[in-house]
């Protein structure tokens, strides 16, 4: 960390900052917040750390929703934690002053009969001089979102490298929490890849190793977000609704495809206690408690888990009787 100005918690920032990127975190925006700490201090000539200068840190970021002030307070508070390990007298502020987070929004899930609609849909786009493969680059893109649950951002970072035909996998280079990680495909998820590839092949466009897998003309091929607005287009075309008849995200995708393992493993009778460990692996997390914010309990996974139980236990099961002696 480097300011003009050194203030009584320079040095403290700067071991914290090394030792959580020395344990392998990229810790970019956290850096960035206890940085807009040290600007704050040295423009208001603070010269302690007290609970009323945290406090005037956090009206200059009043006009952000609560969701972005509460993280922003919580990485100054694990700071200061770290802090007080060696100072026991430093403020740490309390968790209970940080505005409420919202409510997580209910994902859509996704049906087999929408994800069709929006293949057609794909199918249908009419190609433009810039993205001439329009039609085949989003089918591609719906095919992968929903069979890997791979991160929109991570799809259109991929190249041509990035697809092993001998072993039908993706791999994710560095993406969220800095991890790398192979993706195997279905056979018809790589079949897709390959007959995307071919036709691409046939037009004479681009197949060098490092070329975006998801082309167009444009230098670098899509962005997450040129990626996510076309999909959204094509929700918004096809008439898919949540339940409260607003547009899907994207990312629901992502919440689709953990549900739809789930219940193949409920079906199959896998042990999916023992089995999340591999989900949360090729969904890129670092933990199964990650993986669990995408396990939502909703009808579905509720009658399989219950079916799960009747199967086993059911004859163990017995009514209370009536009108029996205690």
């Amino acid at each position: 960390m480097t300011q003009a100005t050194e203030t009584c918690l320079s040095s403290s920032m700067r071991r914290y900052v090394e030792l959580k990127q020395a344990l392998g975190r990229g810790f970019a925006k956290e850096r960035r917040v206890l940085e807009s700490i040290e600007e704050f201090m040295t423009d208001t000539g603070a010269v302690d750390w007290t609970q009323g200068i945290f406090e005037e840190w956090c009206r200059t970021s009043a006009h952000l929703s609560p969701t972005v002030r509460r993280d922003r307070m919580r990485i100054v508070r694990n700071f200061c934690l770290y802090l007080q390990r060696t100072e026991p007298a430093c403020f740490v502020p309390d968790r209970d002053d940080f505005p409420r987070p919202h409510q997580p929004v209910r994902p859509h899930l996704f049906t087999d009969a929408e994800i069709i609609r929006l293949l057609q849909a794909a199918e249908e786009l009419k190609p433009v001089p810039r993205t001439p493969l329009r039609p085949q680059v989003f089918r591609l893109a719906l095919v992968l979102l929903n069979t890997t649950g791979m991160r929109r951002g991570e799809l259109a970072h991929l190249t041509i490298a990035d697809y092993d035909q001998r072993t039908r996998s993706l791999l994710v280079r560095e993406s969220k929490f800095s991890k790398s990680r192979y993706l195997p495909l279905s056979i018809d998820a790589s079949q897709e890849v390959e007959a995307y590839l071919s036709t691409r092949q046939q037009r004479h466009f681009p197949m060098d190793a490092d070329s975006p897998l998801l082309w167009n003309s444009y230098c670098n091929g899509y962005s997450g977000w040129g990626l996510g607005d076309g999909i959204r287009e094509l929700v918004r075309q096809t008439g898919i609704r949540t339940s409260g008849g607003r547009l899907p995200r994207v990312h629901d995708m992502r919440h689709s495809f953990a549900i739809r393992v789930l219940l193949r493993w409920y079906k199959a009778g896998i042990d999916v206690q023992v089995k999340l460990p591999a989900l949360a692996t090729y969904m890129g997390h670092v933990s199964i408690a990650s993986t669990e914010y995408y396990l939502p309990f909703v009808a579905e996974l509720a009658a399989a888990a219950s079916n799960r139980f009747a199967d086993r236990y059911g004859t163990l099961v017995q009514p209370f009787s009536h009108g029996g002696a205690a």
